[in-house]
């Protein structure tokens, strides 16, 4: 059976809402759940424009719901051993931080879907491939400050960008890059690499393909990874996703908070539209801070997975 999102919002039985919509429409159906007084969990990104994201956050908090935007790959074990390591500062002081998504996307990827050739709508690399990445690096690092970039389309005519190349500069003082494509054939693995006072490391995908810190071990093999999207969507893997969801329904059960929420959606949306506005400029964007209740950044928090008995 299908019912509209107006239909499925205002239905007195659901309690939570899912949308899995084109990203161009998150930030106002979410909007819409909360005021139905529902919670909601969002794929990313919590919203294409900061303005909404930040409107989310409000009434989230005015209605004492939840919201919950789906950032898996913060989730994984061996990125939260890694983080739980960077915070306690056994890896050293960040030096530099590297992010790279070289995939490819055919004709008949943009033609299933005409927001995604759509820049307004989210559709770009950056903001509908490269995500995950750029937010898994702005975790691991810290805030981000500031950014300058560069974008094209490069691959194929459409309105949205199909290749960004940006730098980062973290409020530690540690810098960034980052580089998205979907006009890249046949496509890598997207790959993380974190360069510290003591040390290296370097993952594809969910594997670690290097490690050179002498005094911490190397984060476990996870039994399973989460695929790599080079070529094809449907490959990517579900152990990220898996993880997320077990805690939100954890958090559903129990009313406390999700590991990842709104605040953390937001600094993402901030921080990609920054890197937008500076290829779109030519100027480095300074980025406003996004805070949780308790004063701490929503990009550096390490979020703890609660497991229900």
């Amino acid at each position: 059976m299908h019912v509209s999102p107006d239909e499925v919002v205002a239905h007195p039985d659901v309690d939570l809402v899912v949308l899995c919509t084109p990203s161009g429409v998150h930030g106002e159906q979410t909007l819409a759940a909360l005021r139905a007084g529902k919670h909601v969990v969002v794929e990313k990104p919590l919203s294409v424009d900061i303005a909404s994201a930040e409107e989310v956050v409000r009434v989230a908090d005015e209605q004492n719901r939840f919201v919950s935007v789906i950032s898996q790959r913060r989730l994984e074990p061996q990125n939260q051993y890694v983080k739980r390591h960077l915070d306690a500062g056994d890896l050293g002081r960040p030096v530099l931080g590297e992010a790279f998504v070289h995939w490819f996307r055919d004709d008949a990827y943009y033609a299933h879907a005409s927001w995604r050739k759509r820049q307004d709508q989210g559709g770009g690399s950056l903001m509908n491939q490269g995500l995950h990445s750029v937010d898994l690096l702005a975790w691991m690092m810290g805030p981000v400050t500031h950014v300058s970039a560069q974008y094209g389309t490069l691959g194929r005519r459409m309105d949205a960008e199909d290749t960004t190349v940006a730098t980062l500069q973290f409020a530690s003082g540690a810098l960034g890059v980052v580089v998205t494509s979907t006009a890249t054939p046949p496509g890598e693995p997207a790959a993380m690499k974190l360069f510290t006072s003591a040390g290296s490391a370097e993952f594809v995908n969910s594997g670690v393909s290097s490690w050179g810190f002498r005094d911490v071990p190397p984060p476990p093999e996870p039994e399973s990874g989460p695929g790599s999207g080079a070529a094809d969507p449907a490959a990517i893997g579900l152990a990220g996703h898996l993880a997320q969801w077990q805690d939100i329904i954890d958090a559903y059960r129990t009313g406390r908070a999700p590991a990842i929420g709104a605040r953390d959606g937001l600094a993402t949306v901030r921080l990609l539209c920054g890197i937008y506005e500076a290829a779109e400029t030519g100027r480095t964007v300074a980025l406003e801070r996004s805070s949780t209740p308790d004063g701490t950044s929503a990009q550096g928090r390490t979020p703890t997975l609660e497991q229900s008995p």
